[in-house]
């Protein structure tokens, strides 16, 4: 999420990184205002894991679909993509009715670390950190 942690990541041997977190609150993504705000808020910092949305194991902001979907009286999970569907209509029933708690969020464990910048000037912003903090490891 920022060029530390880049530099970091290719310093223990990785061959590149993966920064999609970074680029939710850029003008250019699709995330919608509420989205944005909850990557804005104190919510970042307590990301979980979960495979009950999409079957594979991804991290997104903690909430009632994330919390519920695993809890001790929840169901088991069907395959995808009857998973997935199922999140998105659940989504839809909620939303209609003003309830946002159910809204699918992904984000990493470096969401707090998101800035609103636009895509370009933050893959500037990036590799300039990045090149600042590789220059004086040599």
């Amino acid at each position: 999420m920022n060029g530390k942690g880049i530099a970091a990541a290719l310093q223990l041997g990785a061959a590149a990184v993966q920064l999609g977190t970074a680029f939710i609150l850029s003008p250019e993504s699709g995330a919608n205002a509420r989205y944005r705000a909850a990557m804005q808020s104190e919510r970042t910092h307590s990301t979980q894991i979960s495979a009950a949305i999409s079957g594979r194991p991804a991290r997104g902001l903690a909430n009632r679909l994330m919390t519920e979907i695993r809890g001790p009286s929840a169901p088991d999970i069907p395959d995808y993509p009857m998973a997935y569907d199922a999140a998105e209509a659940l989504y839809a029933a909620a939303s209609s009715r003003s309830n946002h708690d159910f809204a699918v969020q992904w984000a990493g464990q470096g969401a707090p670390l998101a800035r609103a910048l636009p895509a370009g000037d933050l893959v500037t912003t990036l590799m300039r950190e990045y090149h600042a903090v590789a220059s004086t490891d040599r």
